[in-house]
């Protein structure tokens, strides 16, 4: 199945993924980790939820930690639009095709709107976000990885093909793509809003779950002292997938578990893709190199484990092909 052609003239325009909110069972161990190991800036603090951003972003929020009765579920993927009568004109699309839409309040956040994609996907769509003053070059509060910014998220689906032709409608656009050689089905695509090479990116399995979300950081080197500082803190074992560089994507990238087994992806130096006529790139499922540049195989657990989404019912994947898997 080809992949669709960009709609370069959406009905609403989103401009870019802004934030996740993760559910978890510990919050202040939680925090821990993300503030002491991963390095993220609180913005705000309750009983039941912290609030965090990385040094370069300007919004008061990028990640959501809610602590919760359900860890290690996802409670929504969050989308910044470029004007707020965009919310109104989502508010329509959506609606007209068959997804459940409704305005709720989100603090720090001005209208929301909640909606579903078409398997399930809890999104939610903002225009306005509390804004906060500068800290990049405040050097003294890098810690970590020293995170700048979300990058993208990564979600298992039962049917890329019908997750990619539902978001390029409302104007994603795919980069780069992976192809089952015997079915001419995608196994996974890679599509993007703000000009990298994905915001969000689906990759074939039983869905729909988040496979992780991404984070980029300065340089590789920062990921070699992140490894480091996991290694002698006692998270060992949080660390699952490289380092390495990806073939799809050309990045610099780490794959860690945070302490409710949410996938985290450290990430740098993909490629630019503003272009809207940039033809994507397409990749064999046997190619070696799709995964890690250097030929290295995957875990299987990267490929079997994810963190579901509250309301959302998980179907078997209705691709049976398989990459190579480490053994």
């Amino acid at each position: 199945m080809p992949v669709p052609a960009p709609n370069l003239y959406p009905d609403f325009n989103t401009l870019r993924l802004s934030h996740v909110c993760l559910n978890v069972s510990d919050l202040a161990r939680s925090r821990r980790f993300y503030t002491e190991i991963l390095g993220f800036q609180v913005t705000h603090e309750s009983d039941t939820h912290v609030y965090l951003r990385a040094m370069e972003e300007r919004g008061h929020h990028c990640v959501i930690l809610q602590a919760s009765d359900r860890p290690g579920t996802v409670e929504m993927l969050g989308f910044k639009t470029f004007d707020e009568a965009d919310l109104d004109r989502a508010d329509v699309y959506f609606k007209a095709r068959g997804r459940p839409t409704q305005w709720v309040e989100r603090p720090y956040q001005g209208r929301t709107l909640r909606t579903s994609d078409n398997i399930g996907i809890p999104l939610e769509f903002y225009h306005r976000m509390d804004r906060l003053p500068p800290i990049h070059q405040q050097y003294a509060l890098y810690r970590g990885v020293k995170p700048l910014r979300i990058d993208h998220f990564n979600v298992f689906s039962s049917n890329v093909d019908d997750s990619v032709a539902f978001y390029s409608d409302f104007g994603f656009r795919v980069t780069e793509y992976t192809e089952d050689e015997k079915t001419g089905r995608l196994w996974a695509a890679w599509m993007h809003r703000k000009g990298g090479v994905h915001d969000m990116a689906f990759t074939n399995g039983s869905g729909p779950r988040l496979h992780h979300v991404a984070f980029w950081v300065p340089t590789p080197l920062n990921i070699i002292d992140l490894l480091d500082l996991m290694a002698t803190t006692g998270h060992v074992a949080n660390i699952e997938r490289g380092p390495g560089r990806h073939g799809i994507s050309n990045a610099f990238f780490l794959y860690i578990l945070d302490p409710d087994g949410h996938r985290i992806e450290i990430y740098c130096s993909d490629y630019q893709t503003v272009d809207p006529d940039l033809e994507p790139i397409r990749w064999d499922l046997t190619d070696p190199q799709r995964q890690t540049l250097w030929g290295a195989a995957a875990p299987r657990s990267w490929f079997e484990h994810g963190t579901e989404f509250v309301g959302a019912e998980v179907r078997a994947s209705e691709l049976d092909a398989s990459p190579i898997i480490a053994p």
